[in-house]
């Protein structure tokens, strides 16, 4: 397990005011290939009864605009977010807090740089947040083989 500190790509997902917010992940290392990680993160979401609402290929989209935007560095061979959620877990964060719907959707993030795969999530704060962290590290762990 590696904790990372700093900006994340997920965190561009969760917007606030237009600007990205700074997050902390976790990631597990795959041993195996991006294929075998992406199909074990969307087993291991669908076999707890919950859908995978989007699964945003951030991989693909930043090797497409690479050029576009000034940039030749290759920062991911691939990448994807699985997005979800937790109508149960949703609730009782948003019943302790309704300020959590910051924190929804939910993601688990799969990468691919240069062979190395992980498998990943954003941190949450302390608090009820946790039990929510405790399900996406679960889920982390089962596909990645942790």
């Amino acid at each position: 397990m590696r904790i990372r500190r700093g900006p994340v790509m997920l965190a561009a997902l969760v917007m606030t005011a237009g600007q990205a917010m700074a997050a902390d992940s976790v990631t597990y290392p795959v041993d195996g290939t991006f294929e075998d990680a992406t199909f074990n993160v969307e087993n291991a979401i669908v076999d707890r009864g919950l859908v995978v609402d989007y699964v945003s290929h951030v991989g693909d989209m930043l090797n497409r605009t690479g050029e576009d935007v000034g940039s030749s560095e290759n920062l991911f061979d691939s990448a994807n977010i699985y997005l979800f959620c937790s109508a149960v877990l949703s609730r009782r964060m948003m019943e302790a807090d309704p300020a959590n719907i910051a924190h929804c959707p939910y993601g688990i993030f799969v990468t691919d740089r240069g062979g190395a795969v992980e498998i990943g999530y954003r941190t949450y704060p302390e608090g009820p947040m946790q039990e929510v962290q405790t399900l996406l590290d679960e889920i982390a762990r089962e596909a990645s083989g942790q």
